[in-house]
């Protein structure tokens, strides 16, 4: 079938994208769902640091890639051998397929599965597979999947390990947030970090994901300190419930004020998980999910990790099992305890992706959201 996406020609693109336009917004070739496999119409998709980090060089892909990997959507076909899912069903699109039979797969969501990993950076499907094409020069030319998903386009087709089935009352943008923002930002708060009941919890870094996992950390009845660079972004977090926000200068100086027995990095950068560590008190853990640039290194005391009997975590998509967690969210959502609403800063179109990029890089977004009509 013909669709319309959003294909990356190369990583590496010259900033600003709205000058260097990265992305060609056109007509493409979408192979039907085979076995395992599942059509999806697309409703909403959000513009995630791991998109950018693909444009902009961060992170090396196979391209021409049609990028997206937070989505959700409405199931329009069915591939052989699936039979729990029907036509019509809203999903969420989650960016780690799960074989189910390697190691990793057996870690209970700490360590993301080989093959799907694998898959992922070869740019197909979990299957091996590849279901995009376009039209080129000397013919017909492979376009690669983004982590198993490609939302960034009107229909997709992803494997039945890259999907969770959620309700109908669950709007179209609360359910795409859930598939990346929520699932990494509230696992990291939830699975990795594991705070004791009530106890406080500071995030550094309060992008979508940070902000996420203050949400998810008050939805719990934590007390939640949020850092980070942007007054606006610490304004927004005092109206969502945080106890305290402090900027950089502010927080060398807030003492146990901004410190906690559970640190969230959330903003992908080498000076941010230094902060995080410093804020964490002794006994405590610090939980990185920011993706920094690979050749990016820290600073840290060996010793502190050692008198203090500190732990550091890393933690991949929120160390999560996406069927699991996500109806954990829904009902956390469902019950008016979850403003996941809140975390959308804008809604854009397709063709706005180049200046979204920009505007993601500028540091002043939460989540926008490419809205599907």
């Amino acid at each position: 079938m013909r669709i319309t996406g959003a294909v990356l020609e190369q990583s590496g693109a010259d900033a600003p994208f709205a000058s260097s336009h990265p992305f060609t917004v056109g007509s493409l070739e979408l192979d039907p769902p085979g076995p395992g496999e599942v059509l999806v119409r697309i409703e909403a998709a959000g513009v995630c640091h791991s998109d950018l980090s693909v444009v902009d060089g961060n992170r090396v892909r196979p391209t021409p890639m049609l990028l997206g990997h937070e989505a959700a959507g409405v199931v329009e076909a069915l591939g052989a051998d699936i039979a729990d899912l029907a036509i019509g069903t809203r999903v969420v699109l989650t960016f780690l397929p799960r074989c189910g039979d390697c190691p990793e797969c057996r870690t209970d969501g700490r360590l993301p599965c080989r093959v799907g990993s694998a898959a992922n950076d070869d740019g197909t499907l979990v299957g091996g597979g590849v279901r995009l094409h376009r039209s080129g020069r000397g013919g017909p030319e492979i376009v690669r999947h983004h982590l198993g998903v490609s939302a960034f386009a009107s229909h997709a087709v992803v494997s039945r390990t890259s999907l969770v089935p959620v309700d109908d009352d669950v709007p179209a943008e609360i359910a795409a947030l859930l598939g990346c923002a929520v699932l990494t930002g509230g696992g990291a708060v939830m699975n990795a970090g594991r705070p004791a009941p009530g106890s406080r919890i500071t995030v550094v870094g309060l992008g979508g994901v940070g902000m996420a996992a203050l949400l998810v950390a008050i939805a719990l009845g934590h007390e939640v300190v949020g850092v980070d660079a942007r007054p606006a972004k610490l304004e927004v977090a005092r109206a969502l419930g945080a106890s305290a926000a402090f900027g950089p200068e502010a927080v060398a100086h807030a003492g146990d004020a901004a410190r906690a027995p559970l640190v969230v990095e959330a903003a992908g950068s080498a000076r941010a998980f230094e902060t995080a560590f410093a804020l964490t008190e002794p006994g405590g853990t610090t939980v990185t999910v920011g993706l920094p640039a690979p050749d990016a290194r820290s600073s840290i005391s060996p010793l502190v990790l050692t008198a203090q009997a500190r732990t550091v975590v890393g933690s991949y998509l929120g160390s999560a099992v996406p069927s699991r967690d996500i109806p954990r969210y829904v009902e956390l959502w469902r019950n008016g305890r979850l403003p996941l609403e809140r975390l959308v800063s804008s809604r854009i179109r397709l063709a706005d992706l180049d200046t979204a990029m920009d505007r993601l890089a500028d540091g002043g977004e939460l989540r926008q959201l490419i809205v599907f009509d």
